[in-house]
């Protein structure tokens, strides 16, 4: 049996994937094993699966506020 994978992304979007070690400032998540992580300064090497790709997770201001509750 095959396993039907949908994209959320359309042919023309671009998905940006930044390195360990590069500049960067908000939240991300591993594109190895979904672990995120909040930076200010450089990435890291993720600390759960040792992958070193990232993919910038988009802002919201109330992502945070549903997880209080």
């Amino acid at each position: 049996m095959t396993e039907r994978v949908e994209s959320t992304t359309t042919p023309d979007e671009f998905v940006r994937f930044w390195a360990a070690g590069e500049a960067g400032k908000g939240d991300f998540r591993c594109a190895e094993c979904s672990y995120g992580v909040t930076v200010h300064k450089a990435l890291p090497v993720c600390p759960m699966c040792s992958g070193r790709s990232w993919e910038q997770t988009p802002w919201s201001p109330f992502r945070r506020a549903s997880r209080a509750h």
